[in-house]
């Protein structure tokens, strides 16, 4: 067997058992995930939003790593076939009318958004076996919304954003930071920073909201929840 084969192989034979024990130190406490409360209709009866805040404040409590992560997917449409994009980003607002990422309006995403106002943006907690997929329409934040996030990011952040030309080609990592210096000279003496004209939040509306969680067997929970003009509707999919 190749070594290409062989990979493929260990590839194809990777398993991880939902519900297994996996180790865990005294200060972390136990694992979360299938051994919590069922996932079923009935978690998501107030709606998407308080759902998806609970499995983010327990991945939280789990000690997991940017539990506000999230992959952020788009459409590229700029060729001669559309093509699917996907990156993660951060979660930096969450509310019943949806979820607030930020980003420099002129990248990639942002165009992409421009031209097809839409995206989907999936959680992923593989420790407590649990994921979270919504879909729906994307619009931008007010002004103030943007303006309020943006002075609670540390000064090194904000003068990245004025540094970095989102997603535009560079030469090299030098140019790059001499792009930095230059934004920190300019505003050495400015006790605030303002934000970037071409920077701010968009707001993903889901109008719908895929909660699933890992059981034994690959026999998992799947709870769809469509939000429409008339009201919300839950739906069991199969896994």
């Amino acid at each position: 067997m190749s070594d290409v084969e062989e990979s493929g192989a260990a590839l194809a034979a990777m398993r991880a058992e939902y519900g297994a024990a996996h180790p865990r130190s005294p200060e972390q406490g136990p694992l979360l995930g299938v051994r919590d409360t069922e996932l079923d209709e009935n978690s998501v009866a107030g709606g998407w939003e308080p759902l998806l805040r609970q499995w983010i404040d327990q991945a939280t409590a789990a000690g997991i790593a940017e539990p506000n992560a999230m992959v952020l997917g788009t459409l590229d449409s700029a060729g001669p076939v559309a093509r699917p994009v996907t990156r993660t980003v951060l979660c930096k607002g969450l509310s019943p009318d949806g979820v607030v990422f930020y980003t420099n309006y002129d990248s990639a995403k942002g165009a992409q958004l421009s031209a097809v106002p839409y995206a989907s943006a999936t959680f992923l907690w593989p420790q407590l076996a649990r994921q979270v997929h919504l879909r729906g329409r994307v619009e931008r934040v007010p002004a103030g919304t943007t303006e309020e996030y943006w002075r609670s990011r540390p000064r090194e952040s904000q003068l990245g954003a004025w540094a970095s030309e989102q997603s535009q080609p560079i030469a090299s990592r030098e140019e790059l930071d001499r792009r930095l210096v230059r934004a920190t000279a300019r505003f050495a003496t400015a006790a605030e920073i303002p934000v970037p004209p071409r920077w701010g939040g968009y707001l993903l509306r889901p109008d719908e909201a895929e909660f699933w969680q890992g059981r034994r067997g690959r026999l998992h929970n799947r709870i769809l929840v469509r939000v429409g003009p008339t009201g919300m509707s839950v739906q069991r999919l199969q896994p």
